[in-house]
């Protein structure tokens, strides 16, 4: 413990000497991460004073960190072992919870002579009662609410050596908490705990606090922005104070007189007609990574005084401009520095118990930017601290941020709904305003966050939604939309959203057909095709060894938590029998289970952008899982990516040929920002033997942001395969896109439609599948480091007259394990007849790539497991 409290005060001195400049500086903030032990007040009692006292032993408490919750802290700790797998989950206790449980830490601070001291929390859950050195400094009566951001001045309590305690609530029915809906179970502790970050911050007379960077760019030519700094002043003493506000952004320095009354507090507000300089010519711009680069700008912001600094804030910001448009049937869309740009995204969640770090959401975000998508919904203002939507900054992925569901229904809040959802009572709204107030001001300078959604599946009550759209222009610029579903609101007019599933499997065709529902038009703010199964690797973690078939209840148990419907694999089943038949074993039915979603994953995406000018957005329900799921994912808990993934990643490459399913046609679609030309379109179709049918080339241009129809396949009699190649001028391939495709098409019952999806009537049939001969492929594994990434590369050849359809390839480890996070140039990939291509595998820089080997196997190719030499 005294090794930890040093570490504290080397951080602290840390943060001092980087705040020294030409002035002198002896303040700052120092976070409270470390060193802290965690236990039940059923063990530890309740006596605040004597628990935050300095003699009190912890001796066994459990170690932890913060941001944590109570289980969080627990599972790290060794509790609760193998608590995923299989229904281990369902039989866990929840009664430990019902008690309040401790947080404890020490801290050493020194210098504090005509300082003042204040305590941060970022985010509590739900309750605390705050205890520093025997001293109780709040109560749970007024520290309450997931989403409320707390300051307290500790100045005549804080001393050298300090104990803080934190004696912690879960929240009960009915107050508006974390928002798990029906994609995974409750956490057992409702993520009771000190979740978000909490800091001890020293000033001298004057604090700076919530610094915002406003930017207004000219998007006619970009070539010109300007910036409004604004920051909230306040004189902590009870004298006037006259002193400096000191701005620095990289060569630009600024220096702007400022004169405080005794215990003042006022927004001060610096703009180009006060420093002309930041009118800034040829600006570098952010953009989402699709359409530019994410440029980014850091802001360093002082109060000097006698030459002293009294406080210091630091902001990272990006110049852009946000504005909606609505189409002429309505739909709401979206445009980024005067550009319109088509929304590609899927629906984020943090982990069950919140232990996300800042390693797996990088990985993460690189994962939404691999697959070629370029925004994340976060239904639910998530994460732990900041660093999930500063990576979403600095990747260029866009972010759009509103509350859950959880508060808009009884069977998930537990108090009565209607039309606007639970939030009824003035004393709700209240608490609901501050959440959206504190949570915005948190936010508001992340340049990838571009709307703010009041509501899920309802608007909000009008007079809930009139404060917030009060409180907004005084604090952000963004766009504001009632709910993520086609309402109109009395306050704020159309959402101009859609939300009508399907969350169930359909059909590739689907997408295409579909012009009522969740089809491609319009912006759609979560939707897909229902399970999407882990691979075979991340199964065996979850499911025990003898349930793992056929397939049981324990399967089902990580399905949704869905009363009504997705709680079980049925639809998944019937649709493998009818479309590829019977599954003979787990692997056939993991083979044939991964091509269903695949296929209709893959589809979605296509067509949101064949149909664009009249689709604007697509969210894919979801991206990720908060626990060990068989469905709606992208990738698993696990962080493996699923075959989804790639099917997403190829449905969304900037210039590719794409089969439209509703008309037979062959589009070409084109999202990068130029106009291409003379490319060459090869157009290909093969019966499932492998015998060609057509083979077509054709000469084609096409401009930038546009999807054209190039062609229209005749009418099969029989299941065929469809190969379409998009090379340039010189015959180097762009893209590549590979469909197999019935001369049975799905059908549904469209009368029976719900907010499930819509149930299949018919099936297209690919039994014949089990009949194409097997291919035989030669493969070579060589490892290369080139611009400083280091990659496998895979030389594969189809060495046989037969195509090899549906080849996966994966990296295992010298202990059989599959090593992520990889990032593969293509995967699951079909093989045309004599035909060879590399495949990339991007690790980690750090990779020991010793004793790893390359596992390739297809539907119709022998597995392989080649070592890397």
């Amino acid at each position: 413990m005294k090794n930890m409290k040093f570490l504290v005060l080397v951080t602290f001195v840390l943060v001092m000497t980087a705040c020294a400049d030409a002035e002198t500086a002896n303040t700052g903030q120092i976070a409270l991460s470390g060193n802290w032990q965690v236990q039940s007040s059923a063990k530890a009692g309740t006596d605040g004073e004597a628990i935050s006292g300095a003699g009190f032993s912890v001796e066994k408490w459990y170690d932890a960190k913060v941001p944590s919750t109570v289980m969080g802290v627990l599972t790290e700790n060794g509790l609760y072992p193998d608590l995923f797998t299989g229904t281990n989950y369902k039989d866990a206790d929840r009664a430990p919870f019902d008690s309040s449980w401790w947080y404890r830490t020490t801290f050493r601070l020194s210098g504090l002579k005509n300082k003042y001291v204040s305590l941060l929390f970022d985010g509590i859950s739900y309750r605390a009662n705050i205890w520093l050195n025997g001293k109780q400094i709040a109560s749970k009566d007024e520290v309450y609410g997931t989403f409320c951001r707390f300051s307290f001045d500790i100045t005549d309590i804080v001393k050298e050596e300090n104990v803080l305690a934190v004696e912690v609530f879960r929240a009960q029915t009915g107050e508006p908490n974390m928002g798990f809906v029906d994609w995974n179970p409750r956490p057992l502790d409702e993520n009771m705990g000190i979740f978000r970050e909490v800091f001890v911050k020293i000033t001298g007379d004057v604090d700076l606090k919530d610094t915002r960077v406003r930017s207004d760019l000219n998007t006619a030519t970009l070539q010109e922005a300007s910036l409004t700094i604004e920051t909230e002043v306040s004189n902590l003493s009870d004298k006037a104070v006259k002193g400096e506000l000191r701005g620095e952004i990289e060569n630009l320095k600024f220096s702007i007189p400022v004169s405080l009354e005794p215990n003042e507090k006022r927004i001060v507000s610096v703009n180009p007609d006060d420093v002309e300089g930041l009118r800034i010519k040829n600006p570098r711009v952010w953009w989402s990574w699709d359409l530019g680069n994410p440029e980014l700008y850091h802001l360093n912001l002082k109060f000097v005084t006698g030459n002293q600094v009294t406080s210091e804030d630091e902001v990272t910001f990006g110049i852009r401009k946000i504005e909606t448009y609505f189409t002429e049937s309505g739909h709401r869309g979206y445009m980024l520095n005067g550009k319109k740009v088509l929304i590609k995204g899927a629906g984020w969640t943090d982990e069950i118990f919140l232990r996300d770090t800042p390693e797996s959401n990088e990985m993460q975000v690189r994962y939404v930017k691999d697959m070629n998508m370029n925004t994340i919904r976060f239904e639910n203002i998530w994460g732990t601290s900041q660093h999930i939507y500063d990576m979403c900054d600095k990747y260029g992925v866009l972010a759009f941020i509103g509350w859950s569901c959880q508060w808009e229904w009884e069977g998930y809040l537990g108090t009565p709904d209607d039309e606007f959802g639970c939030i009824r009572s003035e004393e709700d709204m209240d608490l609901l305003t501050r959440y959206f107030y504190d949570q915005v001001v948190w936010l508001r300078n992340h340049p990838a966050i571009i709307a703010w959604y009041g509501g899920s599946d309802k608007l909000l009550r009008p007079e809930l939604e009139k404060r917030y759209t009060a409180l907004l222009p005084e604090i952000d610029d963004r766009p504001y939309i009632g709910a993520a579903k086609a309402h109109v609101s009395e306050v704020t007019g159309p959402t101009g959203m859609k939300m009508n599933g399907p969350y169930e499997y359909v059909g590739p065709n689907y997408w295409f057909i579909d012009k009522k529902l969740g089809g491609a038009y319009g912006f759609n703010t979560e939707t897909g095709p229902g399970a999407q199964l882990p691979v075979y690797e991340s199964i065996i973690k979850m499911i025990p060894e003898d349930q793992l078939w056929p397939l049981n209840d324990t399967w089902n148990f990580h399905c949704t938590t869905s009363t009504t419907a997705l709680n079980n694999l049925d639809v998944m089943t019937a649709v493998v029998n009818e479309k590829y038949g019977v599954a003979a074993d787990l692997q056939d039915y993991l083979r044939k289970a991964h091509l269903v979603s695949y296929e209709s994953t893959k589809s979605m995406f296509e067509a949101f952008r064949v149909n664009k000018p009249e689709t604007t957005g697509l969210i894919h329900w979801m991206l990720n899982s908060a626990w060990p799921s068989l469905y709606w994912q992208l990738y698993d808990y696990y962080g493996i990516p699923t075959p989804d993934y790639y099917g997403v990643k190829r449905a969304n490459a900037p210039c590719q040929l794409i089969y439209n399913y509703g008309d037979n046609g062959i589009y070409v679609v084109n999202e990068t920002l130029s106009d291409v030309n003379n490319l060459k379109a090869e157009i290909k179709t093969y019966s499932l033997n492998s015998k060609l049918l057509s083979d077509k080339t054709m000469d084609i241009s096409i401009a930038s942001d546009v999807s054209s129809k190039i062609l229209e396949l005749d009418n099969q009699e029989k299941n065929t395969f469809v190969s379409l190649q998009l090379l340039d001028s010189n015959g180097k391939q762009i893209s590549e896109n590979f469909y197999v495709l019935s001369s049975k098409q799905d059908t549904y019952d469209w009368e029976q439609s719900s907010w499930v999806g819509t149930p299949m009537s018919g099936y297209a049939d690919f039994k014949d599948l089990a009949d194409i001969p097997e291919a035989a492929i030669g493969i070579h594994v060589a490892e290369t480091t080139e611009g400083g990434k280091k990659l496998i590369n895979i030389e594969v050849e189809n060495k046989s007259q037969v195509i090899a359809f549906f080849v996966d390839f994966k990296v295992k480890n010298k202990k059989g394990e599959l090593l992520y996070p990889v990032f593969w140039n293509d995967n699951y990939i079909s093989l045309l007849p004599g035909s060879s291509r590399t495949m990339t595998c991007e690790v980690e820089s750090d990779t020991d790539t010793g004793g790893l080997s390359v596992v390739m196997r297809g539907w119709n190719v022998k597995e392989q497991e080649i070592r890397i030499r």
